[in-house]
């Protein structure tokens, strides 16, 4: 039985990533801190999927990755025939009031990852980036475009992780992909992004705070997508860097707004707020090389996404609608 570590197992994608990695026949080893940047309760709801797993099948390790002793005791334990690294500190805005913990986890924890690999001889490694990296860049975003000048710690923080797997792949032969994640969203979605928050705001009353004056558009990608990529992403490139994105299609947020209004029922308010310099105004991706090198393309449009994320929410009432949003 191929086995692989998933971190960040208890997070939006990593979750999905690792029960799809179990559906397909693989054991998967899980490490999450379970910090409470957003309400524990629906991290602790994604775990319980997974831990419905017969042991063989899945491990959770309460733990985190920037504890080297943590990650030498699972490297000496199992023998990993590949590493997901999709624990981070996500969020643009947040970076920019607790920039240092975003350093510690998405630089560091990545190196201390990688550390360990070369010292067992762990040959694969994935790792989760984001589409933040190309502000200022021109569309659609190819992963031969410059970026290196990140506008957010966040977006700077990957930026590190991902020279640092570079150079692992050039020191130790690593082979290494990186997915540049495109506006992930869909069930159990994390709380500090619009859907989710937009979803709860209109369903009780609540003003929605809109940055701008929400024409500002991204090319949303469903997480089950996101999720297949990130795994074909286990297939042998050398080094790639990878978009994982809706196709090249921004949408609106006033469009996202339109379409939750029709399916709650009810109408948005909607108080605007100046647009944050950290943000980027329009996300686009190419994604001919995940196409070509991994052979993956999204299945799940935008009107079924939006569709699974209303009925996730209304599915998990009262609780989903008590959620903090951080």
């Amino acid at each position: 039985m191929t086995t692989y570590l998933v971190t960040g197992c208890a997070g939006f994608i990593a979750n999905e990533v690792a029960a799809q990695l179990i559906e397909s026949g693989a054991k998967v080893v899980g490490i999450d801190n379970v910090n409470d940047y957003y309400d524990v309760r629906l991290k602790e709801h994604r775990l319980e999927r997974l831990q419905s797993h017969d042991a063989d099948r899945f491990e959770f390790v309460r733990g985190d990755i920037e504890n080297q002793e943590t990650l030498a005791e699972l490297f000496e334990k199992h023998s990993f025939d590949g590493v997901l690294n999709l624990a981070a500190r996500a969020g643009v805005r947040y970076s920019m009031e607790n920039p240092h913990v975003y350093m510690t986890t998405n630089a560091m924890g990545s190196l201390n990852l990688l550390d360990q690999m070369q010292r067992h001889g762990v040959k694969k490694y994935v790792l989760a980036s984001t589409s933040s990296l190309y502000a200022g860049q021109p569309m659609p975003f190819v992963e031969t475009l410059p970026v290196n000048t990140p506008i957010s710690p966040y977006a700077a923080s990957k930026k590190a992780a991902e020279a640092m797997a570079f150079a692992y792949h050039h020191l130790y032969e690593i082979d290494v992909t990186i997915c540049r994640y495109f506006t992930v969203y869909g069930p159990a979605g994390r709380p500090d992004m619009c859907i989710f928050r937009f979803i709860k705001w209109i369903d009780e009353g609540t003003p929605i705070e809109l940055f701008g004056d929400g024409e500002q558009s991204r090319d949303f990608t469903y997480v089950s997508d996101i999720a297949s990529g990130t795994i074909a992403a286990l297939k042998p490139v050398g080094y790639e860097i990878v978009n994982l994105g809706g196709g090249g299609t921004p949408v609106s947020l006033n469009t996202i707004i339109e379409m939750l209004e029709q399916r709650l029922g009810k109408k948005a308010k909607v108080e605007h707020k100046k647009f944050h310099k950290a943000d980027i105004k329009t996300t686009s991706a190419d994604i001919t090389k995940a196409r070509e090198r991994l052979g993956w393309t999204p299945k799940v449009d935008l009107e079924e996404g939006i569709d699974a994320s209303v009925a996730w929410y209304r599915e998990h009432q009262p609780w989903s609608s008590e959620l903090l949003l951080p």
